[in-house]
């Protein structure tokens, strides 16, 4: 079956594109969730994220700060970077609304320095959007909390993780994810 899209449309002329729909049967090949993991980080890093061997908390700490100063062309003072990360990014006071508020509404927050002035970080660069820095990682273990968590693939901006993707295999019902 042929599809007519209109591309552009004038009072003289009229161009369309048409797209002709190709049907494939689905493969019935056995893929392991390990291959599925794989291959989604693959179409990633092909797509110009950049693939990490992260497994643990302090790894993804010290990748958060070295994308933060990146990011915002500054270096923390180690003081600087303990106090900007407990009080801005890991506040024990801050549930999932705050945090979430933080990143779509309050990207840039306020570091107060160790000689007193303050300095705006971005977490996210909303203008141009290039500058953000695409990371993927998998098969990393959060630590604590009452349940051992270990999640798939995890996608992270700017070092922050962002998006937890949990895969499953072809034929498994999507609630055995969450189990």
């Amino acid at each position: 079956m042929s599809f007519y899209n209109i591309v552009a449309s004038t009072d003289e002329a009229t161009v369309v594109a048409e797209y002709t729909a190709e049907y494939r049967v689905r493969s019935e090949k056995y893929q392991s969730e390990a291959e599925l993991e794989r291959e989604f980080i693959r179409q990633l890093t092909s797509q110009g994220y950049e693939y990490l061997e992260i497994h643990n908390e302090k790894a993804l700490i010290e990748n958060l700060r070295k994308q933060l100063e990146v990011l915002n062309d500054f270096t923390f003072t180690d003081n600087e970077w303990e106090r900007f990360f407990t009080e801005c990014l890991a506040n024990t006071n801050e549930g999932i609304v705050e945090k979430t508020r933080k990143i779509q509404e309050d990207h840039i927050q306020i570091l107060k320095r160790d000689d007193g002035s303050t300095k705006n970080i971005y977490l996210l660069d909303k203008k141009n959007i290039h500058n953000n820095r695409l990371q993927v990682i998998n098969q990393y273990e959060e630590a604590g909390g009452k349940h051992e968590t270990r999640y798939d693939v995890t996608i992270l901006v700017n070092g922050l993780p962002l998006v937890h993707v949990e895969l499953t295999r072809r034929g498994v019902e999507i609630r055995q994810a969450f189990i």
